[in-house]
């Protein structure tokens, strides 16, 4: 027999309006009465018409994240954080890995238009606001998370990227370090090149430039390690190592030490993200921590508050950009610069 609201409102000892209200998030209902009809729910193993909820118009309560990769352990820790944060507020994620690619996203755009989403969270690896366009006519919220994506959205949460470039450069120097090179992935992230700007403006302040900069198209160990090797061997008199992510400097550690050299003895190595991985490398990484999971939070927050302002028919308010502070994690892989 199928399940309808009529049996959910005996079952939790309440009216059918009062379930109905629950359902759709629309009017009042007590914390009280929302435990008893979320328990009928679940005891009757009810999951409401898709096609019902369309007709009557009903908010989705389902968000669209849409990421450059998923496999990149950055975007894996906030892709979860996301999910985490909007189920915890009562929304179902739709999460889309674009692989880099812009047809994908343009696919997925229509996917989340059809699917109804109430809101998107997005980290372009493009900014290409044409396909964007169905979201925006259809003025569904969007915020933009990890990057500024302007045309697509006005309000975006982000690490500072160019605090933390600077923090990079300004640790090694520090260190006495003046020939420092730097190694990274991927060339197109805006969030690459904004630490890449802090590091030069840093070391600009103290009359230094980068010794050399070079960068891979695709961000992963792969990429990067056969460039850090081909570094060390055109240019064996620096003494540092930036990689402007984690994955590339824990590359650079492995290039040192395939050379035959020392971390930090020979070559220090900072790097950018305080992924898992880089308390468990040898030697343990110095970086310039991102809080990911808070950054993924308070984008989730963001979008509701959008959601929310959008559902009551309120005109929408300037944008905002928050820049959350990022900090310097001193480790092992940096050290002096050698005599």
């Amino acid at each position: 027999m199928t399940t309808s609201i009529r049996h959910i409102a005996k079952l939790a000892g309440t009216s059918v309006s009062s379930v109905s209200r629950v359902l759709n998030n629309s009017g009042y209902a007590s914390p009280e009465l929302r435990d008893r009809v979320e328990a009928a729910i679940r005891a009757l193993n009810y999951t409401p018409s898709k096609g019902a909820r369309m007709l009557r118009g009903a908010p989705s309560r389902m968000i669209g994240l849409i990421l450059p990769s998923i496999d990149v352990p950055f975007f894996g820790i906030l892709a979860h954080a996301i999910e985490q944060e909007l189920f915890q507020r009562g929304y179902q994620t739709l999460i889309c890995s674009t692989a880099e690619n812009m047809d994908h996203e343009a696919r997925y755009m229509s996917m989340l238009l059809a699917q109804r989403v109430d809101g998107v969270i997005v980290a372009s690896a493009f900014g290409n606001i044409e396909h964007f366009e169905v979201l925006k006519d259809a003025h569904i919220p969007i915020v933009a998370i990890d990057r500024e994506l302007s045309g697509i959205a006005d309000d975006a949460v982000m690490a500072d990227h160019e605090e933390g470039g600077r923090l990079m450069a300004r640790h090694l120097i520090g260190l006495g370090h003046r020939l420092i090179a730097i190694v990274g992935a991927p060339e197109h992230s805006q969030p690459v090149q904004l630490r890449l700007n802090g590091i030069s403006a840093e070391m600009a302040e103290h009359g230094i430039t980068p010794a050399a900069v070079t960068m891979a198209e695709e961000h992963s160990f792969a990429a990067t390690y056969p460039l850090a090797r081909d570094l060390l061997a055109a240019k064996p008199e620096i003494t540092a190592i930036i990689g402007t992510t984690d994955i590339s400097a824990i590359a650079a550690i492995h290039a040192v030490l395939d050379r035959g050299f020392s971390v930090p003895g020979d070559y220090s190595v900072i790097g950018f993200d305080d992924l898992p991985e880089a308390a468990y490398v040898f030697p343990r990484l110095t970086t310039v921590a991102q809080p990911i999971r808070d950054v993924g939070q308070r984008a989730a927050q963001r979008l509701e508050a959008l959601i929310a302002e959008h559902q009551a028919g309120h005109e929408q308010q300037p944008g905002t950009i928050v820049r959350v502070p990022v900090t310097l994690i001193e480790r092992d892989s940096t050290g002096p610069v050698r005599s």
